[in-house]
């Protein structure tokens, strides 16, 4: 829950004594650090970063001047999304984020490790294509779409786990670290000659299943950014 808070240092504005989470509405990644505080359920402070016109004072938080990026009560800073979440997940045990057992916490990784080799980079090529190449690119992140499906399909088959979330009922942290890229889609399909849209097929259903729990939990939604400003934030790296 971000916190109201006048306090500015004489470099930058950070929340003193508290956390403070430098972030961007858009930023798929920056959405996985914020999602993540959220559902914990720990007092923080927000700063928006306008990644196209940054703060002069940025580069002293995050010298790469990405985001998200998270100043602790302690002053240390962290950065990287996955890292972040992770962090707050520990941090704030009591909000069940992630599994508890050694082996479970490695299949988890396992499969964000999937997700951002077979999605994520798959969703840039396809908003990045020309006409030549898209319905190719378009194949290509189907095909990711299909891998992440047999993954899901496995992971619901062991043990008594019957989703529809990779932990069973609950929204964790593999939601945390995927929802916003799932929430991706509307922009492939936005941009993409046609339109794209995953098939209602078995072969797909797994992930159709997964996907539509995700966008209607309010762990999503209550951190969702508008559609339109999110297409529009995704309109530089197309071709000219």
């Amino acid at each position: 829950m971000p916190v109201e808070s006048n306090t500015i240092s004489a470099e930058y504005p950070y929340e003193e004594n508290g956390y403070t989470l430098y972030s961007c509405a858009t930023c798929p990644y920056a959405q996985r650090a914020l999602r993540a505080f959220t559902m914990a359920g720990v007092p923080f402070r927000l700063v928006e970063i306008d990644l196209t016109n940054k703060p002069s004072w940025y580069h002293i938080v995050n010298p790469l001047q990405q985001v998200p990026t998270l100043r602790t009560p302690s002053g240390d800073i962290l950065t990287e999304s996955l890292i972040i979440a992770e962090y707050v997940a520990d941090q704030f045990p009591a909000a069940n984020l992630l599994p508890t057992s050694a082996l479970a916490r490695a299949k988890l990784r396992l499969f964000l490790q999937l997700f951002s080799t077979h999605i994520i980079s798959a969703y840039y090529r396809v908003i990045r294509a020309t006409a030549d190449s898209m319905l190719a690119e378009k194949e290509k992140l189907l095909e990711g779409v299909r891998v992440i499906n047999g993954a899901l399909e496995k992971h619901w088959g062991e043990g008594d786990n019957e989703g529809p979330f990779w932990m069973g009922s609950r929204f964790a942290f593999a939601e945390v670290a995927t929802a916003s890229f799932v929430h991706l889609f509307r922009v492939v399909d936005y941009y993409c000659d046609g339109g794209f849209e995953v098939p209602d097929t078995k072969e797909y259903a797994a992930f159709r299943r997964w996907a539509g729990a995700i966008e209607a939990d309010p762990a999503f939604t209550n951190v969702k950014p508008d559609d339109m400003k999110l297409i529009a934030s995704y309109k530089r790296f197309r071709p000219e």
